[in-house]
C-alpha cells in the first residue's frame, strides 16, 4: 500500500529528476501533473485553510475568459489547470479524491453531467493521466460524487423526470444512486456497479456521510427536500430507513427545531419526493450540495454539522444533527440560516451551490445564477468563504468574503472539493465559453 507521505514524496523526487517541465501561460493549456512542492505548498498554507485578502469585486468577465488563469484569485494564491477537455468528457460536475484504500489521495474522481450515456472519469494526480472508467447509455444528469467510509465510490442522477431509466428499476421515475466498488489492487479498475434504490428515486445533487454511516442527500427542486438514509446494516446500501426534515418548532423562516420523520421504504424506490410531499416534510427553494465536516478529516465539533445550499433562496443552512431532546435516536435536528443574502452576505451573493469545508471549518461556497454575456452577464460566478461561528450553536457566520471570481461569463465553477490530507482545493470550470473546452483546477498556497 502506498501512503499518502509516499505518495508526496514520489511526487517531489519526480519534480527535480524527472523534470517535469512547466507549462506558461501563454502556451499551454493543460499543466503539467501536480508536483511535490505543489503538494506542499497547499499543505504548509492550509492547516488553517487558506490565507487571503478578500476580492473587492467580482471579475469584469469574457466569453471564454482567460484558458489558462480561468479564476481571479488573491494575491498568494495560485491556480493550476490539472486536466481539461477532451481529455475527458464535457460537463465535469462534483469530484472526490480517493480517501481511503489503495494509494489514498492519489485519484479524483469526476462524474460527467450530460443528457444521456453518462460517464465517471478518473484523474491520476501523480501522471496527469485522464481516463474514464466507468459509462452506461441510460445515465443521464450524473452530478453527485462521494467516498464512502468503506472504500467504494457513490454516483448518482440529478434528474426528476428520467429519460433514461434503468432497466432493472424502470420504476424509479426520476434519478438513482449507484455504487462503484473498485478492483482490490488498483482504485481505477471497476470490477462491479450496483444501483442503489432504497437511498431513494431523486435529482440528486449533495451527499454526504456522518460518523455513524448514515448517508444525507437531497432532492432538487422546488419545494426540494432534504433527506437521511439509515443502512439497515452499516457499509451496505442495499437496504435501510430513508428519512426526510420536517421543521416542527420554527423560530424563523423554515428554521428551528425540526425531526427526520420516516418515509415509506417502497415508495422512495419510485418517487422519494412524492413520498415528503406526503408528510408535509419542509420544502426548500432548490436545495443543492451538502457538507459536512467528516468529509475534511476535522470531527472537532463539526462532525454533527452539515450544510445545505438552498440555491433560489441565496441561502445555505446549517443543520445540527445532534439530537436536541437529549435522546439516543437521532431523530431530531435544528435549522439555521448559516449564510443568507442581505443578513451577513452581500447582495451580490447569489445563487449558492456548491460547498466544501476546509479543515479549519471554513466553508467554501461556489454561486450558480445562470446567465450569458449575450444575455448582459458581465461578472464572473464567484466563490465566497463563510468563517466558522465561535463561541456558540445556531449561529449565523461572523462573515463572508469573496474568494475567487470566473474570468468566463459564460462558465460556472463546479464540483468543489478539499484534499483531506494537503488542504488543496479541486474546482471544475463548466460549460465553458470561448475555446468550449472544460477544466479542472487546484489552487494552492504560493510557495
Amino acid at each position: 500500500m502506498v501512503t499518502k507521505a509516499q505518495l508526496y514524496t514520489a511526487l517531489t523526487i519526480a519534480s527535480v529528476v524527472g523534470g517535469i517541465a512547466a507549462c506558461s501561460a501563454e502556451d499551454a493549456t493543460v499543466a503539467p501533473a501536480p508536483t511535490g512542492a505543489h503538494l506542499a505548498a497547499a499543505k504548509d498554507g492550509a492547516g488553517g485553510g487558506f490565507q487571503f485578502a478578500s476580492l473587492a469585486s467580482s471579475a469584469v468577465c469574457t466569453v471564454g475568459g482567460s484558458a489558462t488563469q480561468p479564476f481571479v484569485v488573491p494575491g498568494g494564491i495560485t491556480q493550476t489547470i490539472i486536466a481539461s477537455e477532451p481529455d475527458y468528457a464535457d460537463v465535469p460536475d462534483m469530484n472526490t479524491l480517493n480517501e481511503t484504500g489503495q494509494r489514498a489521495g492519489r485519484y479524483l474522481y469526476q462524474a460527467h453531467e450530460v443528457g444521456s450515456n453518462g460517464s465517471v472519469s478518473v484523474i491520476d494526480l501523480l501522471t496527469g493521466a485522464t481516463k474514464t472508467i466507468a459509462q452506461r447509455a441510460d445515465w443521464e444528469s450524473l452530478d453527485p460524487t462521494v467516498w464512502t467510509p468503506w472504500g467504494t465510490l457513490l454516483i448518482a442522477e440529478e434528474t426528476n423526470a428520467a429519460k433514461f431509466r434503468d432497466p432493472d428499476y424502470p420504476q424509479a421515475v426520476a434519478g438513482l444512486v449507484y455504487e462503484i466498488f473498485f478492483d482490490d489492487a488498483d482504485p481505477t479498475v471497476v470490477k462491479q456497479v450496483v444501483a442503489r434504490p432504497a437511498i431513494g428515486s431523486k435529482s440528486h445533487e449533495g451527499m454526504r456521510f456522518d460518523a455513524q454511516g448514515n448517508l444525507y442527500s437531497i432532492s432538487e427542486r422546488t419545494p426540494g427536500y432534504i433527506f437521511k438514509f439509515v443502512p439497515d446494516r452499516r457499509g451496505d446500501l442495499s437496504s435501510g430507513q430513508t428519512y426526510v426534515l420536517k421543521v416542527t418548532q420554527p423560530t424563523g423562516d423554515r428554521t428551528g427545531g425540526a425531526e427526520w420523520l420516516p418515509l415509506d421504504r417502497a415508495g422512495v424506490q419510485i418517487d422519494a419526493s412524492a413520498e415528503a410531499d406526503k408528510v408535509q416534510a419542509t420544502g426548500y427553494g432548490r436545495p443543492e450540495d451538502l457538507e459536512i465536516a467528516t468529509s475534511t478529516g476535522n470531527n472537532k465539533g463539526g462532525a454533527n454539522v452539515l450544510y445545505a445550499a438552498i440555491t433560489s433562496e441565496h441561502r445555505v443552512l446549517e443543520i445540527d444533527l445532534r439530537e436536541a431532546a437529549g435522546g439516543a435516536d437521532h431523530s431530531t435536528a435544528y435549522v439555521t440560516d448559516y449564510v443568507a443574502r442581505g443578513v451577513n452576505a452581500t447582495s451580490e451573493f447569489e445563487m449558492p451551490d456548491n460547498l466544501a469545508l476546509d479543515r479549519s471549518g471554513n466553508l467554501y461556497i461556489t454561486e450558480d445564477p445562470g446567465g450569458s454575456f449575450s444575455s448582459g452577464k458581465r461578472k464572473g460566478d464567484d466563490i465566497w468563504v463563510a468563517a466558522p461561528t465561535i463561541g456558540g450553536q445556531h449561529l449565523a457566520s461572523p462573515s463572508v468574503t469573496r474568494f475567487a471570481s470566473l474570468t468566463d461569463c459564460e462558465a460556472e465553477p463546479t464540483g468543489i472539493y478539499f484534499d483531506l490530507g494537503t488542504g488543496r482545493l479541486f474546482v471544475n470550470v463548466q460549460h465553458r465559453g470561448g475555446d468550449l473546452l472544460d477544466k479542472t483546477v487546484a489552487f494552492d498556497t504560493e510557495k
